[in-house]
């Protein structure tokens, strides 16, 4: 079954142009012109993944990635002709998984899309209890354990903790992190996975400022702390 995609572009030279490419793809695409209805088609339509401009009208961007952060972890992949870096922060602590600025080569977008089309993570209707004081993964749906409660990791998040748990120790580079999980070399701000890593910690950890999983080796990167594991379950 193709995958469909939410275009939220007000601008419809810049719309058109998107669904075009994307139909040609093999996608399937919705399409809003502004923050309210793309908001109402995100959750409703459930979408596999959602393009969507900064600067809309009604509400913007950044209100409707918020908005639709509070009940679903689909990847949202920003449009933004801003290059204040403020703005393009923000965005990715909202929870976007990237961005990217116009004028972008359709080359490059579709690079990032199917970099950013992600199986959504199945949902655990399962109570589960256990004593471990630890991180969990149980093996049969991908869900992530804290304390014997479900915890509410995106796509990308998730990822992110099981690339790093499966070689505990190991320091990796923004870039290499890059590469690796998010899965093309980037042409942007790599605070990008600094944002990531902090929104991961204060999900995952006691106390995010004095993290117990995710270690950070300075002027280096990011590794698993090799006192710790990710216990299958």
């Amino acid at each position: 079954m193709s995958k469909t995609i939410l275009v939220v572009e007000d601008e419809k030279a810049i719309a058109d142009i998107l669904v075009f490419n994307l139909q040609r793809e093999g996608y399937q695409t919705l399409e809003a012109n502004n923050g309210a209805d793309g908001l109402k088609l995100a959750l409703e339509k459930s979408p596999d993944l959602i393009l969507l401009d900064v600067m809309l009208p009604q509400m913007d961007g950044f209100e409707v990635c918020k908005k639709v952060r509070m009940s679903s972890q689909v990847p949202i992949l920003m449009l933004t002709a801003r290059e204040e870096e403020t703005d393009k922060i923000l965005g990715l602590e909202l929870g976007a998984d990237d961005y990217i600025t116009k004028p972008f080569s359709m080359r490059e977008l579709m690079a990032r899309v199917k970099a950013n089309m992600r199986r959504s993570l199945p949902s655990d209707d399962e109570v589960k209890t256990t004593s471990s004081d630890g991180l969990q993964i149980k093996t049969s749906n991908g869900s992530i354990y804290k304390h014997g409660k479900q915890l509410d990791l995106s796509v990308r998040e998730f990822e992110l903790l099981t690339f790093l748990a499966a070689t505990p120790g190991q320091v990796y580079s923004r870039e290499q992190l890059m590469e690796k999980v998010w899965g093309y070399e980037y042409y942007g701000d790599l605070r990008a996975v600094d944002v990531a890593i902090r929104r991961l910690r204060e999900k995952i950890e006691d106390e995010s400022a004095q993290p117990r999983y995710i270690i950070t080796k300075r002027g280096l990167g990011y590794y698993f702390s090799e006192t710790e594991k990710l216990e299958s379950i």
